[in-house]
Parts: structure tokens; sequence; C-alpha cells
């Protein structure tokens, strides 16, 4: 009959197929058809607009984020709510549990993936969102749901003075682990949009914002969530006492990171780009998390430090006020050398090089009388340390070994010199 919703959990698995192989299915298929292509060029119209990818309503691409099955959801119901007016509905009472199935899978691997990029549990993580997601969906479309639902009633645990069921433990989990995803979804959000163009210094404090508030976040859709299961918050003051003891005693170390992290960052004593040297490992802060900070030698190696010891410890610091920075290289040439000639060579050699400033400008000085011959040092500034030094250094020795063989002065050898001292002969 027109107007009438013909479920198959009231008519039966053959009432079901039956209702397949009625000719208003193909008006239902062209139906879904349009809604997706709708949902497709909706999606792919506002994606022009928008900067980068990867993102949790767009994704890497027009139907892999989280806005098309929404799109396509919503236009779903429409057409559903417009189409059981005149025919009978087969293919919508499918459609819609599988389409919202497929809403909650995406939002939840989404938001986790972007949240904890490189965390090795988001994989498992995904497989059990997208396994309870469509289990839920098939006791649905079977009928079977409310009947599971009621068992589930029927077992209870007495729990102090309340009395909770497996419904009610189910319920309140899947409540909770919705507020969570909640919580890291605005998190991501913010810190997107705090993060958006910003180095230096304040990218760091921007870093500082952004973990705040996603620990305030958490913090408060764990509250949430412990509430939606029906804990009582009032019974959580023994365990923060005894969390404190825990913290005292095991964890001070663990929590002695989370402060310095923080400490770190809003001082500012260190920025994400310094050019840093901690405990002979020296290279650049490439990220500064809660608990530990990354830095990258030119070399390629990563030290992950934790970051109490950036606090406890002595650490260069080579960019934090200015990024200039002082080398040198020591020259020796024999002692009967034009001085004044080695030293308009040596500054010239310098100054040869692009990276070394002109202001400051290079200096040479006659440093030290050698063993074997005269020393001097050539002192340069550059500004870009985290380049390297040891190439620059290699070219302004060529340099120098060019000019100085061009010129005929001489690089001495180590000279030594040997007394023999003749013994009178022994008498015969």
């Amino acid at each position: 009959m027109a107007g009438k919703v013909h479920s198959p959990v009231v008519d039966g698995f053959d009432a079901w197929f039956a209702a397949f192989t009625q000719p208003t299915v193909l008006l239902e298929l062209g139906a879904l058809a349009a809604c997706a292509g709708l949902a497709w060029a909706l999606v792919a119209l506002l994606r022009r607009g928008v900067s980068g990818s990867n993102s949790i309503l767009f994704g890497n691409s027009v139907i892999d984020g989280v806005l098309f099955p929404l799109a396509l959801l919503g236009m779903g119901y429409v057409a559903r709510t417009l189409l059981q007016q005149w025919v009978p509905l087969a293919v919508w009472v499918v459609a819609i549990p599988v389409l919202l199935a497929l809403v909650v899978i995406r939002i939840g691997v989404k938001v986790l993936q972007v949240a904890f990029p490189l965390a090795p549990w988001v994989r498992p993580m995904e497989r059990s969102i997208s396994w309870m997601a469509w289990l839920a969906m098939v006791l649905w479309v079977t009928g079977l749901l409310p009947v599971v639902l009621q068992e589930m009633e029927q077992i209870t645990w007495k729990v102090g003075g309340s009395t909770l069921s497996l419904r009610t433990i189910i319920e309140g989990t899947l409540t909770a682990g919705a507020v969570l995803l909640l919580s890291l979804w605005v998190s991501a959000a913010i810190e997107a949009r705090l993060l958006r163009s910003a180095t230096g210094g304040e990218l760091s404090l921007r870093k500082a914002v952004s973990n705040a508030t996603r620990a305030l976040l958490m913090f408060v859709g764990l509250i949430v969530a412990l509430t939606a299961v029906g804990i009582d918050l009032t019974a959580l003051s023994v365990l923060g006492g005894a969390i404190g003891v825990g913290i005292g005693l095991g964890l001070q170390k663990l929590a002695a990171n989370y402060v310095s992290g923080f400490v770190i960052l809003a001082e500012r004593s260190m920025r994400i780009g310094d050019n840093v040297r901690v405990d002979t490992f020296e290279g650049v802060i490439t990220d500064i998390n809660a608990r530990y900070s990354v830095i990258r030698s030119l070399t390629g190696r990563e030290s992950i430090v934790p970051n109490e010891m950036l606090i406890t410890s002595r650490v260069e610091n080579l960019s934090l006020a200015d990024p200039r920075v002082w080398a040198s290289t020591v020259v020796s040439v024999a002692y009967d050398s034009d001085v004044d000639l080695v030293m308009r060579l040596l500054l010239e050699a310098a100054l040869s090089s692009e990276r070394v400033l002109r202001e400051p400008a290079p200096n040479v000085a006659l440093s030290a009388f050698g063993a074997d011959g005269l020393e001097f040092t050539v002192g340069y500034w550059i500004a870009d340390p985290h380049n390297g030094q040891l190439g620059l250094r290699s070219d302004i020795n060529l340099a120098i070994l060019r000019a100085l063989r061009t010129h005929g002065i001489e690089i001495p050898y180590p000279q030594r010199v040997l007394h023999v001292t003749q013994t009178p002969p022994l008498p015969r």
C-alpha cells in the first residue's frame, strides 16, 4: 500500500525479498544514485575552496572524508521521506543503516588518524570500530537488535548501591567513545588552525596552546564520558589520591617530563627550528611534544630527548637570540713569509664564500708562533648553521690553499731538530 513503509523486520525475509522484485525498486535505486551524485558534486565543490589535504571532513579525495557519507546520509533521509509517500520502500530500508554505519566508521577512523598519526594502536582501533558498526547495522536490518538489547538488559551486576546492566555498560561505553572522539575532533581542528603558517617562536607558542587545549578537552570529555557510563565522580576522590601517590613515587619522572614540556613551550627557551647541542649531540629541533622533543642532526640521525633533560641539563642553543654563529680555521705558513700579504689572502679566501657574512666581517689574526711556522686564525660568521659547517670550512681551506700556492707562500712541513752527542771511545 502506498505511503506505508514495509519493513523486513515485520514482514519477514520472504516479504523483504518479494519487495525487491517490485518495479519500484528501480526508482529507489535511481534515487539512491542521484543522491550519491549530488553528494559527490557538493563535496567536490566545497573541496575546491579548502587548502591542504588529509583533513577529517574532506580526506585525501572527494569520497575519502567524513563529509561525503554525511551529505549522502542527509540526502538519503530526504529522499526516503519523499518516496515513502508514493511507493513501498525496500532499498532504503537497507541503505539508511548502511550509510549510518559508514558515517560512524569514517568519523572514528579519520579522527584517530589525524589525532594520533603515528600511534601503532590506531589500526587495531579502526578495525574494532568497523566491526562494531557493521555488526550493529546487520542486527538493525535483520530485526535482531531489539532482541539483543532486551537480552542484555537481563544481565545485571550489583555495584555498591546501584545496579548496572550489560546494556547500560555498553551504551555508556559507546557514549563515552563518541564524546572522546568529538573532543579529539575539536582539538585537532583547533590545532590545525593554530599551527597554520606559524614558524619559529610563534610555532612553539602555538604548539603549547594546542597541547593545553587538547589536554583540557580530553579531560572534559573524560568527565562527561564517565558520567555517561554511570560512574559517580565523587567516588574518584580516592582514586585521585592514589594517582597522586603514584605520581609522587613511581611516575615522578614521567610527570616531570610533561611539566618540563609545557615549561619549554611557555618560556620559549627552545623553539622548533632552533639549532641546539645536548650532551655532545647537535641538531635542529623538529618537534616538541608534551613528554619529549625530537632533535635531528645534519647526518639524518634523530635523537628523542626527554623534556626534563632539556630543563635540568646544560643545553647550548645556537640560535636562541641570534642565529649567527662564529667559526674559524687555522693556517700555518713559513716564518719568512710576507705577513701582510698572507693576512690579505686569507681574508679574501674567507670572503669568497657566499655563506660568510659581510657584517660582521671576517677577520684574520696572527694567533701563535708555532714550532713549524706562523699560525693564523681566520674567523668568520655564518647565519645558517643548520646547513652544516664542514662543507663551508672545506671551501674556505681550498680557497686558502689555492691563494697561497699562487703567490708562492710555503706551508711548512713539521720540523724536528735532532742533536747527536758523540760519546768518547771506551779504553782498551
